[in-house]
């Protein structure tokens, strides 16, 4: 149907309803007259007369009692569909996809996703576990947390997390076992639990920082891993030193599960940031998740 037919016919409608020309235009924001030129040419169209005019009333037709009858659920159905798309745009619904290493989906995004999520049933987030630093824009992804020094310029960053601080830490067993290292350089001569990052393209260099003093280390051992999770399993298991993020390990340390080595070489790193294109669009859901994650002090 052409689109000046459902313009015309709505016109219709609302006069119909209202039983007055005059009334129905201050609903529609259109003068008397215009809609009274609407009515007729909708009427030449169809070669029917909708309405009866007289110079109190307004009326339809038998033609006109049809159409409304027929047409007008229908007409209010859109009218009340269109009003609830507007409640969508009030309240946040929809998917939301971000891409995340493990440490920071279970650190972070989880503790504070589980409260946004119970207050927004209508909101959705499909998490994607990713160590290779993947281009959000080309795959797709609504946003990507990363460490605030490895976000790229062109794309909004959010902290959401404090500084993190790596720690290096081994089990009772594995320590009674070999001296215990006092220099980074003497974990060369220890089995250490590496990380395999894609990026990288081989095994992720251990970082230390003493006194602005800077150095990295190549270490060596039985198990590689492309995750953190498996890397602390591993050092609770007694097989190697693993290099870790601390907050991971506060729980371990305190209890004596796992010991402290070269704490005073361990490096600080910028927060993790949620980053997003700055061309992107934020709909109310995606307003709610950035708010909800966005570290306070």
């Amino acid at each position: 149907m052409p689109i000046e037919n459902i313009n015309d016919i709505a016109a219709f409608l609302e006069v119909a309803r209202e039983r007055s020309f005059t009334r129905a235009a201050a609903k529609l924001g259109v003068s008397p007259s215009a809609i009274s030129h609407t009515i007729r040419n909708l009427e030449d169209r169809l070669g029917l007369r909708l309405l009866t005019r007289t110079t109190r009333s307004v009326s339809p037709t038998e033609a006109g009692e049809r159409l409304l009858r027929t047409l007008g659920p229908h007409f209010e159905g859109i009218e009340a569909e269109m009003a609830a798309m507007g409640d969508l745009r009030d309240r946040p619904a929809g998917t939301i996809r971000i891409t995340a290493v493990d440490y920071v989906i279970d650190q972070i995004l989880r503790p504070k996703l589980r409260d946004l999520l119970k207050r927004y049933p209508d909101i959705k987030v499909e998490i994607s576990i990713d160590y290779g630093l993947t281009d959000i824009v080309a795959q797709r992804f609504d946003a990507g947390v990363r460490l605030g020094e490895q976000v790229a310029k062109d794309m909004i960053a959010v902290r959401i997390s404090p500084d993190m601080r790596m720690a290096v830490v081994g089990s009772p067993e594995y320590l009674a076992a070999h001296p215990r290292p006092l220099v980074p350089q003497d974990l060369t001569a220890h089995s250490c639990i590496n990380l395999r990052l894609p990026t990288h393209g081989g095994l992720y260099a251990w970082e230390f920082e003493r006194d602005r003093y800077e150095m990295n280390v190549r270490v060596d051992g039985q198990l590689v891993f492309n995750s953190t999770n498996p890397m602390l399993n591993a050092a609770l298991d007694g097989l190697g030193l693993a290099y870790v993020p601390e907050s991971l390990v506060s729980k371990p340390l305190a209890s004596g599960e796992l010991i402290a080595v070269l704490e005073d070489w361990w490096p600080t790193f910028p927060g993790y940031h949620l980053y997003y294109p700055s061309r992107r669009h934020a709909s109310p859901a995606f307003t709610a998740l950035v708010d909800a994650l966005r570290y306070r002090t």
